[in-house]
C-alpha cells in the first residue's frame, strides 16, 4: 500500500494465477512494481515522489533496487538505496506511527476467520479512509516531529518538515 498527503494508492494482494495467496520474492515484488505500482504513478509527477521501502530482502535486491532507481532516482529511501534507511528506525513515517495500527484495529473488529474475509475488511477500512484524514495525519506527522533525532545502530538521522539528512 502506498499513501500521500492526501490519498492512499489501491491494494495490492499477492496471489498466483489460480488466485491463491503466494509469497513474496524479488519476481513477484518487480512484477508488481512494474504492473501495478507504477502505473497508478500515472495520474503523479513522479519527480515529485519519494519512494520509501522497508528492508525486506525482495525489496533490496539489486535487481529491485534499479528498477526502483530507473523510477524515482535519488529520491528512493531503501536499503541499498541512494539514502539508505537506517535499521530498526520506528515510527519515522505515517505508515509506521499511525495508518497501520489504524487498519489494523478496525480490520480485525470483527474477528475474520478466512483469508477472503480478512482482505474484504483491509479492502473496506483502506477505501474508508478520507483525504481530510491524511492530511491531517501528515499535518500532524511534520509539526511534531519537526526536528526529531533517532539513534538508530551508529546512525544519526534528523528528520524535519522537508528534507532527512544523515550525520
Amino acid at each position: 500500500m502506498a499513501t500521500s498527503t492526501n490519498k492512499t494508492a489501491a491494494l495490492y494482494f499477492f496471489k498466483n494465477d489460480e488466485g491463491h495467496n503466494v509469497t513474496v520474492n524479488g519476481d513477484r515484488y518487480r512484477a508488481m512494481i512494474t504492473n501495478f505500482f507504477i502505473p497508478e504513478l500515472n495520474n503523479h509527477d513522479v519527480q515529485e515522489l519519494w519512494f520509501q521501502q522497508a528492508s525486506a530482502t525482495c525489496h533490496t535486491a539489486r535487481a529491485t533496487i534499479d528498477l526502483l532507481k530507473d523510477t524515482f532516482g535519488d529520491r528512493l529511501i531503501s536499503r541499498f538505496g541512494p539514502v539508505n534507511w537506517p535499521p530498526r528506525s520506528c515510527d519515522l513515517t505515517p505508515l509506521d506511527y499511525f495508518l497501520w495500527s489504524y487498519v489494523k484495529s478496525l480490520v480485525y473488529a470483527d474477528k475474520p476467520q478466512t483469508l477472503d474475509h480478512l482482505e474484504d475488511n483491509i479492502r473496506r477500512v483502506i477505501v474508508d479512509i478520507r483525504p481530510q484524514m491524511l492530511e491531517k495525519v501528515i499535518e500532524n506527522w511534520t509539526t511534531s516531529k519537526s526536528a526529531v533525532a533517532v539513534i538508530c545502530q551508529k546512525s544519526y538521522l534528523k528528520c524535519n518538515a522537508t528534507r532527512l539528512s544523515f550525520e
